[in-house]
């Protein structure tokens, strides 16, 4: 089973697009998904509940503070959406139920101060040093006409997490969480750019362990 953490301490990085994109991405290659949300706002729960019943089901996930999270049998990915301020005891359970983590991060020194404290305490982590768990980071929300990864890169590089993609700002991605949908519901003709974008973060989600 593929147990994934999207986190980030800093609210609204991106966390719950990227977690609803992967979930549905996965669930369109008929595996048996669950979708975690540990944030109070329960946003992911709310997008799950909208979700049109023709497309690809994708279970929900109640995980409380403090209690085991147990997936059911036959589960084949686990993903976990974290809440803002993720640090400490908290970030530490979290970890004991994946062996993934996902970065998303945008460009900007507020973004990069909230979360280089983040990647510093996710590299004294005693299963990431014995590589138990793989860490990447996803830049969101990329001008892609301004940005190629000239700030995110050099920024990365000093805790060793790898930026294996970046996805542009498109409202295509608002207008379909609000549906209960994801890019990956629409056709690959509509889609054609995002999909490639998505495409080295699918690579390394599914790479052999």
């Amino acid at each position: 089973m593929r147990r994934i953490l999207i986190a980030n301490p800093k609210g609204g990085s991106g966390k719950s697009t990227l977690a609803a994109h992967l979930a549905c991405w996965f669930a369109w290659q008929e595996d048996q998904v669950l979708l975690g949300d540990t944030d109070r706002q329960q946003s992911l729960a709310g997008w799950l509940q909208h979700r049109p019943p023709s497309l690809p089901r994708i279970h929900g996930w109640d995980v409380k503070p403090g209690e085991p999270a147990r997936p059911p049998r036959g589960t084949q990915v686990a993903i976990l959406d974290s809440p803002a301020g993720l640090h400490g005891k908290r970030l530490k359970a979290l970890l004991g139920m994946v062996d993934q983590v996902i970065v998303p991060l945008q460009t900007g020194i507020f973004d990069f101060r909230a979360t280089a404290g983040f990647l510093e305490e996710l590299a004294e982590t005693k299963a990431l040093r014995r590589d138990e768990i793989r860490v990447a980071a996803v830049g969101m929300r990329v001008n892609t006409r301004t940005n190629n990864g000239r700030e995110l890169i050099p920024f990365l590089n000093r805790f060793a997490v790898p930026l294996v993609t970046q996805l542009r700002e498109a409202t295509l991605y608002r207008d379909t969480i609000a549906r209960g949908m994801t890019l990956f519901d629409l056709t690959e003709a509509r889609t054609r750019q995002d999909r490639a974008q998505w495409q080295p973060l699918l690579d390394w989600v599914t790479a052999p362990r």
